[in-house]
Formats: structure tokens, C-alpha cells, sequence
């Protein structure tokens, strides 16, 4: 990662005009996966990206409509292939939890970072996301160390009325076993 700007080295980089500075009291100890997919189900689209870089045609698909003026944004999108892009760096607050709450703490964008898989509830993430997840993981546990593996969860633990990703399709032991091997091994 490099510092200053928190961006990842390995990512590719496209600035999304949706975030802002995070409360100054505010430390970052969360860590949260969500899923997408625009429309629902179709990968490899450029829809994601246009979403969070706020340039959608909200007619280019029928269920776009609802995305009309909405101001949406991750700190990172991992494509199946693995490709990882990061939209604003760790440090600013992206906008990807909407009203959330965690372990009685409500507005969970002010402390967490926001990890968007491109995929379903309901399809099987590629191990290749796994990978390039582990890594986003590693290099953010490393940085900040509040984030520990129990800090982190789905966008459904922090909204179980609103949301239900990363789904029951993501293999939460798999992604935690590797992260932990992958983590003993940079000790």
C-alpha cells in the first residue's frame, strides 16, 4: 500500500467522485464484503464501474432505473477474474454500507472499508477472488490493525433487514483459512 495517498499498489486506481472525509474521531476497524452485480447476474459489464464512478445510463437496462441519482461507492471492486480496482483510498469514507450498524455502533461507513465482489448471493465466487481478497485483506490488516479476522463481516451483519451479501454462495471459512495462512506467513 502506499501510505500517504492509501492506495494499493497492486490495484488499479479510478477515483470515484463518491466519498468523503471520514469524522476525525472515527478509527478504521471494520471490514466489510458486499457482492454486485449490474444488472443482477451479468458479470464482466462495465456497469459497476460507471455506478460508482457516477456516469451509469440509468437506460441502458431496464432495472437501472432505481439507480437514478443514487451516490454509491466502494473502497475496492474485485472483478471474477481477480482484478482488483480501487475507487477511494482507505482513508476517505466511501459510500457502500447506507444505514448500517454494528455491534451497537450506527453509520458503519465513518469506520469500515468496503470490499464489493462482483458477483450473487447465490453463485460461486472464482477462486481467483478469493486470492486477489486475501491480498486486499493482508495489505489492510497491516495497515490498520484494528481490523483483526473477527472485525470482519458481510454487508448482511451490518444491515440484516436491508441486505443479504456477500450471500450464502461465499465460503466464509475458505476466505478465512487462507487469509489466516496468508497472514502467519507475513508475521
Amino acid at each position: 500500500m502506499e501510505n500517504q495517498d492509501q492506495w494499493l499498489k497492486f490495484a488499479k486506481h479510478r477515483p470515484s467522485p463518491h466519498h468523503d472525509e471520514r469524522p476525525n474521531e472515527c478509527d478504521i476497524e471494520l471490514l466489510v464484503i458486499h457482492n454486485i452485480s449490474l444488472p443482477a447476474g451479468q458479470f464482466g459489464t462495465s456497469y459497476v464501474d460507471d455506478l460508482f464512478m457516477g456516469t451509469i445510463d440509468c437506460h441502458a437496462h431496464e432495472s437501472f432505473a432505481s439507480l437514478q441519482g443514487v451516490r454509491v461507492s466502494a473502497h475496492c471492486f474485485i472483478r471474477r477474474d481477480g482484478e482488483v480496482i480501487q475507487y477511494v483510498p482507505f482513508s476517505k469514507r466511501a459510500w457502500h454500507a447506507g444505514v448500517s450498524s454494528y455491534r451497537g455502533r450506527e453509520k458503519c461507513n465513518d469506520f469500515s472499508i468496503g470490499i464489493e465482489l462482483e458477483g450473487t448471493d447465490n453463485d460461486a465466487y472464482t477462486p481467483a477472488q478469493y486470492e486477489a481478497l486475501v491480498a486486499v485483506s493482508r495489505a489492510i490488516i497491516v495497515r490498520y490493525p484494528k481490523i483483526t479476522t473477527e472485525q470482519i463481516v458481510g454487508h448482511c451483519d451490518i444491515a440484516p433487514v436491508r441486505k443479504t451479501d456477500p450471500g450464502e454462495a461465499f465460503d466464509w471459512s475458505y476466505y478465512l483459512d487462507l487469509l489466516q495462512r496468508e497472514l502467519e506467513i507475513f508475521e
